[in-house]
């Protein structure tokens, strides 16, 4: 029996169509004997980076490929939606990305209904490229129906011209309908007079044929159809499952090459990704400085202005102590190569308070160090609160730093625009963000498609537990945790098919959408390294989300749009309104240690404050009785599910208040717990526990 290669596969990636978990294609794989695999999503790459990483884990060889949209006419007519189908796979790092550009100018040019490329640019990008003719959607295919075997024969002619010689197949798929079986017969024909080369697919939608009926709902789902509608869009038969060789082999025995050349098509592709190497955006100097020099001399700058603001405020502080950290931060900063990235920071942030726009004062790991602090990036002095730069920046641990942003939420979107403004449009991008199928959702989507009414599908669907911390319980082991639901499930024929179809689609991805904070700011257009789409407002988006967009390379900027910082540059104008012209009320100028205020947070009055206002969190603070900043910080890090779970919190209140004494797990950790009453909060701590204690460094 021949080897064979399934080339025509559609995985979780083509929304709300491919059922094909990624954590289940290559097990499946592997069980019916083959170690290649081709995945030819529906008009994008989304999964391309996430499919990779898991077919090396595994030893299983990914081909790259892509189920292409070809317009009838021009890819940007918008008179016309007609189109056609077409695989393209890649075989080799060329063809990868002649494949992501063509799948990237498909959404930015050519999206009208899909995703649509043409034959120019087919033609113009066809390097490195293997096409096959696709399904009954296919353009031979449509033009065998409605034109006949001359103009048919023309089109496969055309398709063959645009790629190597050998390159374009045509394919044949085991079908069993009369529509197929005819196409069939005609490509082996029309193979044997053009002398074009015959490959065998499946058109593969799910794993096992027994998935076809949850496939069928997934449709129905798809298309917003019951299940009960005869004229939805629907596969007619249930065979679009991943086929075993002797399956296939036995289907065609009558056109032996056509399964071989699954196997010499595999054989042929071979893409190897240069991963997790970075490729950060330029940022231009003034002549006759670098990079290095000039983020030295805006530092030193910096500086002088923090320390001139700290005196005029009355603060005590140790001159050489912050040039001393910022110095030896600039030469790891320097010899890691970041200097560039700090820049480009820098520069935005600093725009935009020139424009007055709010900005955050810090958060994440970047608040540790002196140099943002100096650049204003941050306007939180690292040395009073502690902090560390290894946290943000270790040459022990390489990796990228990362800013965490906030900026007035209203006026987020001028920051991008200059951004764009500044590296050019096509070299600034939003990252993907993939919703799934939960279990409450899925199960209301299956109820509709099934038509049971929705008071009934909505009482079923809360029976399954609340989601906790984003995350909701598989439906199966919803089933086992929740009486009702059982029993539903055990005496209900209709419920029990209801929650299994829920079990069988939860997980799959139900559309794509825009990260909330995340931007990449490239040194070249963005498809030159990974495939984009266009957001719902013209924006151009990466097709990976964010852990495959940093593997390919890029570098993640966060925007994060906070409403707070509206509400607070609000309040000061309104303050300020009331105020005579000279005696302007600014918010930097509150006192950390106003008596007033801390009152006001001691009983709980923090409706509208960031991080302090939830029912849970006002609880704690009434216990709490916070009377300094420390502890109000100590309070924010506390009030996670561990910590409360785990009775630290009502520790460090019995502690704070004398209940309990105040205890240190070794007297060379008095001073660096002090502040928190012995209990060990932050990081930072954990960090300097192990430097004092065993020796270690900070990296």
């Amino acid at each position: 029996m021949a080897g064979f290669t399934h080339l025509h596969l559609h995985t979780q990636y083509s929304l709300l169509d491919g059922a094909i978990r990624v954590k289940d294609l290559y097990p499946q794989v592997q069980k019916l004997g083959m170690d290649a695999v081709a995945v030819t999503d529906h008009g994008n790459m989304f999964g391309a980076i996430d499919l990779y990483t898991e077919a090396k884990a595994t030893g299983t060889k990914l081909i790259f490929g892509c189920e292409t949209y070809v317009a009838a006419t021009d890819r940007t007519d918008r008179t016309n939606r007609r189109n056609y189908h077409l695989i393209l796979l890649a075989k080799n790092e060329v063809g990868y990305k002649n494949l992501s550009y063509l799948n990237s100018k498909g959404y930015l040019e050519g999206f009208y209904y899909n995703p649509r490329i043409d034959k120019t640019i087919l033609r113009e990008r066809s390097e490195g490229l293997i096409g096959l003719s696709a399904c009954l959607g296919g353009e031979i295919a449509q033009t065998l129906e409605k034109n006949g075997v001359a103009a048919a024969e023309e089109t496969a002619k055309e398709y063959a011209s645009m790629f190597a010689d050998g390159d374009f197949y045509l394919e044949l798929m085991p079908t069993p309908t009369s529509e197929q079986d005819t196409l069939n017969g005609e490509l082996v024909r029309m193979s044997k007079k053009l002398n074009i080369p015959l490959v065998a697919t499946n058109d593969c939608h799910y794993v096992n044929r027994t998935d076809a009926v949850a496939h069928d709902v997934l449709m129905a789902i798809q298309t917003g159809k019951s299940l009960k509608d005869e004229k939805r869009l629907k596969h007619q038969v249930d065979s679009y499952y991943m086929k075993s060789p002797s399956e296939m082999d036995a289907h065609f025995k009558d056109v032996e090459q056509a399964i071989a050349n699954t196997e010499k098509i595999a054989a042929m592709c071979n893409v190897k990704l240069k991963l997790d190497e970075t490729f950060l955006p330029t940022y231009k100097v003034p002549p006759d400085e670098t990079l290095d020099s000039y983020i030295g001399k805006l530092v030193k700058d910096g500086l002088e202005r923090r320390f001139r603001e700290m005196a005029e405020r009355g603060f005590k502080f140790d001159v050489d102590q912050y040039r001393e950290r910022c110095r030896t931060e600039l030469l790891v900063i320097q010899k890691m190569g970041f200097s560039g990235y700090l820049l480009i920071v820098w520069d935005f942030i600093n725009w935009a308070k020139e424009h007055g726009i709010p900005v955050g004062p810090g958060r994440g790991s970047g608040a540790g160090s002196a140099v943002a602090w100096a650049l204003r990036i941050t306007d939180i002095d690292p040395l009073e609160f502690k902090l560390l730069f290894e946290r943000f920046l270790n040459p022990e641990r390489v990796s990228m730093p990362d800013f965490d942003v906030d900026f007035c939420m209203n006026r987020r979107g001028e920051v991008i625009t200059y951004v764009q403004e500044k590296y050019g449009k096509d070299q600034v991008g939003q990252i993907a963000t993939f919703h799934q199928l939960k279990a409450r959702g899925v199960i209301r989507d299956i109820a509709r498609a099934m038509e049971i009414p929705f008071g009934e599908a909505d009482k079923l669907a809360k029976l399954v537990p609340e989601p906790v911390a984003g995350k909701s319980p598989p439906v199966r082991e919803a089933i086992e945790q929740t009486p009702e639901l059982k029993q539903l499930y055990n005496e209900s024929p209709l419920h029990r098919e209801l929650l299994d179809l829920a079990a069988s689609l939860e997980g799959l991805n139900r559309n794509a959408g825009m990260h909330a904070a995340g931007i990449v700011i490239s040194d070249k257009p963005l498809w030159e390294y990974v495939p984009c789409f266009r957001g719902q407002n013209d924006e151009i988006v990466t097709q990976f989300a964010m852990k495959e967009v940093e593997k390919a390379g890029l570098v993640k900027f966060d925007f994060l749009g906070l409403k707070t910082l509206t509400v607070i540059q609000t309040a000061t104008k309104l303050i300020n309104q009331q105020r005579p012209p000279g005696e302007e009320f600014l918010i930097d100028l509150i006192r950390k240690d106003d008596v007033d205020t801390f009152k006001m947070i001691a009983r709980a009055d923090t409706t509208g404050v960031f991080q302090l206002e939830s029912s849970g969190f006002r609880e704690m603070l009434k216990k709490l009785k916070p009377d300094c900043l420390e502890d109000i910080i100590a309070a924010v890090a506390l009030y996670r599910p561990g910590p409360l779970e785990g009775g630290m919190v009502d520790d460090f209140i019995d502690r704070k208040h004398g209940r309990k004494k105040v205890e240190y797990p070794h007297p060379l950790l008095a001073e660096l717990l002090a502040d928190t009453y012995g209990v060990i909060v932050y990081q930072e701590q954990v960090m300097q526990i192990a430097q004092i204690m065993g020796g270690y460094s900070l990296g």
